[in-house]
């Protein structure tokens, strides 16, 4: 093999690409990948310069019009020779003709724009461990999100996703390892939250609340099911609620990347949006 080849992802392609997320400070989760390869098994790309991986990225297909980029990712003795530009051209190529959605570090924002996304609005990481215990939530009672019928949770996910996703729900909130909590009153959804193990702290995503309350109530539930009760929430600024909530709760912002789309953004239920589910799925 010569030269620069783009291949599909093999299984253990996704654990070296997973090892480099946790190189650039991105903290995936343990498991992700597994829900990840469900969601599109053909949206995952590396680049080989010679044999060698050089370079990846996730360019997921969601329904017929939507799709996400994700794990754009050049190794640091590849960058600056054109071989990420390479991949990142045959990952929108891929999605051709969908509205496309990222979540971009800082330093690659302005690149985004010139390919033609927009912003929308910025996530901000959060990070600690919920002080006080879970609050009270008006009623709402917490459950294992595997009891309820698998229709009413993949329903409630829609409101907050551009379309529908449910083989990647399935796997991402049944995973093992992970804790899945829906929060439900008079039997009706009111809150999910989803913490998995991860090399820092515990990932949480999505977290969905009706009120501030019940995402507190969720994440602290979360938190008991975290080691050393210490989690990471990516944060919408696009819900003014949130942030203010968990410096409430004593996380402290350590990371921030911006979504932007390719065209006018999605109609989502932003004030119920605590935190999004994955920077690299959405």
């Amino acid at each position: 093999m010569t030269g620069f080849q783009i291949t599909g992802a093999s299984a253990a392609d996704m654990e070296m690409i997973r090892g480099w997320a946790d190189e650039e400070g991105w903290n995936p989760g343990d498991s992700d990948r597994f829900a990840f390869a469900v969601a599109d098994p053909e949206g995952f790309l590396v680049g080989r310069l010679d044999g060698e991986p050089a370079a990846c990225v996730s360019a997921v297909r969601y329904g017929a019009g939507f799709g996400f980029i994700g794990f754009y990712i050049a190794r640091p003795a590849f960058r600056g020779q054109g071989y990420g530009i390479r991949l990142w051209d045959a990952a929108m190529k891929r999605l051709e003709g969908r509205l496309v959605g990222l979540d971009g570090v800082v330093e690659q924002q302005e690149n985004y724009r010139r390919s033609g996304f927009r912003h929308a609005w910025n996530n901000v990481r959060h990070e600690g461990a919920p002080r006080g215990g879970a609050p009270g939530a008006g009623g709402v009672e917490l459950v294992d999100a595997a009891s309820l019928p698998f229709g009413q949770l993949a329903a409630y996910d829609r409101r907050f996703f551009p379309e529908a996703r449910d083989a990647f729900l399935s796997a991402w909130t049944g995973l093992p390892g992970r804790t899945a909590l829906a929060a439900v009153r008079d039997g009706r959804i009111e809150g999910v939250g989803v913490v998995r193990p991860s090399s820092g702290a515990a990932r949480v995503g999505p977290l969905y609340a009706a009120t501030p309350e019940v995402a507190a109530a969720l994440l602290c539930g979360l938190a008991e099911h975290a080691p050393g009760g210490l989690v990471s929430v990516d944060v919408p600024d696009a819900n003014p609620r949130a942030a203010p909530l968990l410096a409430s709760l004593g996380l402290v912002p350590v990371f921030e990347t911006a979504r932007m789309y390719t065209g006018p953004a999605p109609a989502l239920e932003l004030a119920g949006l605590y935190g999004v589910t994955s920077l690299e799925l959405g």
